[in-house]
């Protein structure tokens, strides 16, 4: 009996021990199993991005965050030039505003102070924050306007012409970028209202060649000077 029972007794300890046993290898495999699927993913995963980097870029989210991005760039740069284009012509005006070429300056303002209250609707509109160099600008606008008009008549359209051409080229860009995103019909109206700016701005281009701009005292280099500031004034202000 005593014999029995402890044969019974290891019979009995030897199958706890081989379930025990046999459970932790099935744990096991199955752990293994979970580690190669999730390395196997992991893999395929990274192959699929090196192939595929243009279709990651399309992810909606992805895209429709850029494309937000690049209205807040686009509306802050815009709201500083025309803020800044207003003062460039007081500087000009605060010079000129007694001679015969002040109507001529006046008209140009009119019409810029236009762009300026239309620009400060879309930013409202669009929740956009200004930028935080607006103070800057607005006092260097000023001194460029009243510092050429007092060179001469000749000088002040040349700002006129340097500037208006850095912008034609500012707005043209950002058009095709609006263009090239796919979003003409969601953004019709900034689209409508780049392209008016950008031909007044034309407008005033040749509006400071008929009068002058290219008599004014090293035309060429004043005028490069002042597309070099003004592109960067505009990188500055797409960030800051």
């Amino acid at each position: 009996n005593i014999l029995q029972t402890n044969t019974r007794s290891f019979k009995l300890s030897y199958y706890n021990e081989y379930k025990s046993y046999l459970s932790m290898m099935l744990r096991r495999a199955a752990l293994e199993h979970v580690r190669y699927a999730s390395k196997r993913r992991h893999v395929l995963s990274c192959r699929w991005l090196s192939e595929n980097k243009e279709a990651v870029d399309e992810y909606p989210s992805d895209k429709y965050q850029r494309e937000e991005e690049m209205m807040q760039r686009f509306l802050r740069v815009d709201q500083a030039g025309e803020v800044g284009a207003n003062d460039i012509y007081a500087g000009q005006m605060a010079v000129l505003g007694r001679t015969k070429d002040a109507p001529i300056i006046r008209h140009m303002w009119k019409q810029e102070e236009e762009h300026r209250d239309k620009m400060n609707e879309l930013v409202l509109r669009y929740r956009i924050r200004p930028t935080l160099l607006m103070p800057f600008w607005r006092a260097a606008g000023f001194a460029l306007g009243a510092g050429t008009a007092l060179i001469g008549k000749e000088a002040a359209m040349a700002c006129t012409v340097a500037v208006e051409d850095t912008i034609v080229q500012h707005y043209t860009d950002q058009i095709r970028e609006i263009v090239d995103s796919g979003r003409e019909e969601e953004y019709k109206e900034v689209l409508q209202v780049l392209t008016k700016f950008r031909d007044d701005e034309l407008e005033h281009h040749d509006t400071g060649l008929e009068h002058g701009a290219e008599a004014a005292p090293q035309y060429k280099l004043l005028t490069q000077s002042i597309k070099l500031g003004c592109k960067a004034a505009i990188y500055i202000t797409e960030r800051i």
